[in-house]
């Protein structure tokens, strides 16, 4: 099988499966991020011994403690999962009998305070661990006084969830104070904030308890991998939920384990992205946008710009807003169009509007300009 892009791997094509371009960022639907070579070869090194699980985490854990500035860490089955755990933690601690229980949590401080404007998609994996969600504030603003009086007696944890374009109703370090006065820990969902590189340290630094990180976004590990650090007793107990060795059942974070070969191989990315020389590989990133933003200029009702700098982009992008008057496809058509093409293309949407944003960070060298000529193919037709 073969693409207008080159040759499918032969994996794909056993299945008949055709990669695509992605153009919309780490998102798992898209296979999140790609592995370098040392990555797969520190799996596949891994996956040729037997080895005790409990010390290869503790082994992992002081170089995830390292890289963030934690007390402690250990590798989890992705973001997700490592939410599930922290909830769990901050619940039934590291009591097997409490454990046990999960997630039928009466009798235990379970509720868990989130402001109303970071609900999203994933906060249910508060509620898979058993924990209540209890929302203070509303969607565009919160108050010091309205998280003060969320919390009560049966207050477990404060979760913060930090993610592009979501609102927040005062600085996290503040949010943080505010909990840590009520004795209530703190627990940051940050998934996809690395890069920049000082978010792997910014949330400890302003107070976090504990923080789950996803393993196969920006750090470069396998997709099925995640990170939690924090606190020594409180990642103590979120490891304990996951394992239950001293309990009767398997813990509520059973599904969260991660493998040795996920292990290696996320620490292996780890080290590799602290290394890293993160302002070249933005460099290439934004070569690839002005390619795009160049390409497209020009066209009657269009706006394109290249972002760079905003906290709420994945690095540079190429942003196509469409203006009054625009009498082209609209953006839901334009996402179609690319979608249909050979390879299919996938872009970003949301943002400050309808628009579309080509998100650099999983574009490969050369499909910049595939990009760039189907967009100026499907806007202002073949030129």
């Amino acid at each position: 099988m073969t693409s207008s892009h080159g040759p499918v791997p032969g994996v794909y094509a056993r299945l008949g499966v055709k990669p695509i371009i992605n153009a919309g960022s780490w998102l798992t639907a898209l296979g999140g991020s790609l592995m370098s070579p040392e990555v797969l070869r520190a799996m596949q090194e891994a996956s040729t011994a037997f080895v005790d699980l409990h010390a290869l985490q503790l082994a992992a854990g002081e170089v995830l403690a390292r890289a963030s500035g934690a007390e402690a860490g250990f590798v989890t089955g992705g973001a997700a999962a490592s939410n599930v755990l922290m909830a769990a933690a901050c619940m039934a601690g590291d009591d097997p009998s409490k454990i046990d229980r999960l997630p039928d949590s009466r009798g235990m401080k379970n509720e868990l305070v989130l402001f109303d404007g970071h609900r999203n998609h994933y906060d249910s994996n508060y509620e898979i661990a058993g924990a209540t969600i209890v929302p203070w504030g509303f969607a565009g603003n919160g108050k010091p006084y309205q998280l003060e009086e969320a919390i009560n007696e049966q207050t477990c944890a404060m979760a913060w969830i930090e993610a592009p374009f979501m609102k927040h109703p005062m600085p996290f370090a503040e949010a943080a104070q505010i909990a840590h006065g009520r004795e209530v820990p703190v627990i940051v969902d940050a998934a996809a904030e690395v890069p920049p590189a000082d978010n792997l340290t910014r949330f400890i630094s302003d107070g976090a308890d504990m923080v789950g990180y996803s393993g196969g976004k920006g750090i470069g590990g396998p997709q099925g991998s995640g990170m939690l650090v924090g606190r020594n007793d409180l990642v103590a107990a979120a490891y304990e939920n996951h394992l239950n060795s001293c309990g009767t059942r398997a813990g509520v974070g059973r599904s969260a384990k991660a493998s040795k070969e996920d292990i290696v191989g996320f620490v292996t990315a780890l080290q590799m992205f602290t290394d890293t020389d993160h302002e070249a590989v933005w460099a290439g990133w934004r070569a690839g946008a002005e390619h795009i933003v160049d390409r497209l200029r020009g066209i009657d009702g269009l706006r394109v710009v290249l972002e760079d700098g905003d906290p709420n982009r994945q690095g540079p992008q190429a942003v196509i807003y469409f203006e009054h008057g625009w009498d082209g496809p609209d953006p839901g058509e334009v996402r179609a169009a690319l979608r249909a093409a050979d390879p299919a293309i996938h872009v970003g949407a949301g943002g400050y509007g309808d628009e579309i944003n080509i998100v650099m960070v999983n574009v490969q060298p050369g499909e910049e300009r595939i990009i760039a000529d189907r967009l100026r193919e499907v806007l202002s037709g073949p030129n």
